[in-house]
């Protein structure tokens, strides 16, 4: 297949970090591309990393391959074998079902291929020899559930769901290996009183106490709504309710969720780096679940312990480095959007709305710009990992890159004066 990108013009959805366009004479598939900007918050592009536009996308068609490789699920199974940590019954129960299917025929995935960006070619195999910022998926329904208010609240109607095929799933999966200091799901548990933090833990799958970074005991799994107006944690009964799938396949998308989470652990533990958690999505697709939406280093949590100045510190190799630079340099402008999002869930309207109405009768603090130097180190984190992904940098020399980009971070912060805030959310006691 030829797609030439002077062919893809008018994009028909237009993120704040993904354009998506059809494809003339095929409307089975689209063209993704992949945008240079980020987004943190959920506030829409805030800031821009020279060249990640293709390491976003090149990540994406890495692993989406890789996926669909019996040999990679064949890894992560012989892991979870070895991992001495997991009690047998867990271990057991993960590597039955969906992870024999995927060791004999690999993962199914919505991805086609990258396109080459001289010749448009679609590369479904390895690497095109002009590696692109355009991918090539299958497409899927998006069915968004039916608004409902009673007495004051505001409900979401999911029933047409099971009814329904070619969809994709209204939840996001999080797995998680471990608690990071910044994660929802622990600001949730210190809030809580003993009593709820032991039904928390049961609800999450854990047998111990939540500590900030400490790896848990097994990986456990969570899920948030996908297309209400905001995100909101649900349990796992609510998630199958939503979900419009079985009660098996809903079984089966979440032993993927976790077995997908595992081959990337192994893929960025190659370079240096502890992945915490990552977010999936799936699709139905008659009786087969598909790992579809894009996938890079946004979608996870990975970390490097780095010495620095006589401490340890934490430093993120994701979007995370984005959320602590906002957090220690535009404080009132978090605050503000802390507050619309409290409105937002008030109201039922997206908080966005409200922050923009805000900024514009000067309210609210208005969203600020990102210091050249901050993002300058960004690019060097993620262009060792797209020079890793592409196969031209061995992992030990990555590794290495990875340490002197967290190391030149680490400078910028106590240039600005704002080490020691860096060091109450990031440090290691």
């Amino acid at each position: 297949m030829v797609i030439p990108q002077t062919a893809l013009v008018e994009p028909f959805y237009e993120g704040s970090v993904q354009r998506l366009f059809a494809v003339p004479a095929d409307d089975s598939v689209m063209v993704t591309q992949t945008t240079s900007k980020g987004s943190v918050f959920d506030v829409g592009a805030l800031f821009e990393i020279g060249g990640n536009d293709v390491n976003r996308a090149l990540f994406r068609h890495v692993l989406y391959s890789k996926m669909s490789d019996p040999t990679v699920w064949q890894r992560v199974k012989a892991a979870i074998e070895s991992d001495s940590d997991l009690t047998a019954g867990y271990r057991t129960e993960l590597i039955s079902g969906a992870l024999e299917e995927a060791c004999s025929k690999g993962a199914k995935t919505h991805h086609e291929g990258m396109l080459d960006a001289v010749t448009g070619e679609v590369c479904r195999e390895g690497v095109p020899a002009n590696p692109s910022a355009y991918n090539v998926v299958r497409k899927y329904q998006i069915l968004k559930p039916v608004r409902s208010d009673f007495l004051g609240s505001h409900l979401f109607d999911y029933s047409r769901f099971p009814q329904e095929d070619g969809f994709v799933v209204p939840l996001e999966y999080i797995v998680r290996f471990g608690i990071t200091s910044a994660s929802s799901v622990y600001r949730k548990y210190r809030a809580m009183d003993e009593k709820s933090r032991r039904a928390f833990e049961g609800e999450l799958g854990v047998t111990r106490p939540l500590e900030a970074w400490q790896y848990l005991e097994k990986p456990v799994g969570d899920f948030t709504s996908k297309f209400e107006p905001e995100d909101r944690m649900v349990s796992k009964q609510e998630a199958l309710v939503m979900s419009g799938l079985s009660g098996e396949q809903f079984v089966d998308s979440g032993k993927l969720a976790i077995l997908g989470a595992w081959a990337v652990r192994q893929l960025v533990e190659e370079i240096g780096l502890l992945m915490w958690d990552i977010k999936w999505e799936f699709a139905k697709d008659g009786n087969d679940l598909v790992f579809v939406d894009t996938i890079d280093t946004d979608s996870f949590r990975a970390t490097m312990f780095l010495d620095f100045e006589g401490g340890k510190y934490v430093n993120h190799y994701n979007k995370q480095a984005m959320r602590d630079y906002f957090t220690l340099l535009h404080g009132d402008w978090i605050e503000d959007i802390k507050t619309a999002k409290s409105l937002g869930q008030e109201k039922g309207v997206a908080f966005t709305e409200i922050l923009a109405a805000g900024q514009a009768d000067g309210k609210y603090a208005v969203t600020p710009e990102v210091d050249p130097v901050f993002l300058q180190v960004q690019e060097q984190k993620m262009t060792a990992i797209r020079d890793y992904m592409l196969g031209v940098a061995e992992a030990p020399g990555v590794k290495q890159s990875l340490i002197e980009a967290g190391t030149e971070e680490l400078k910028f912060y106590e240039a600005k004066g704002k080490l020691d805030g860096f060091r109450k959310i990031n440090g290691i006691s």
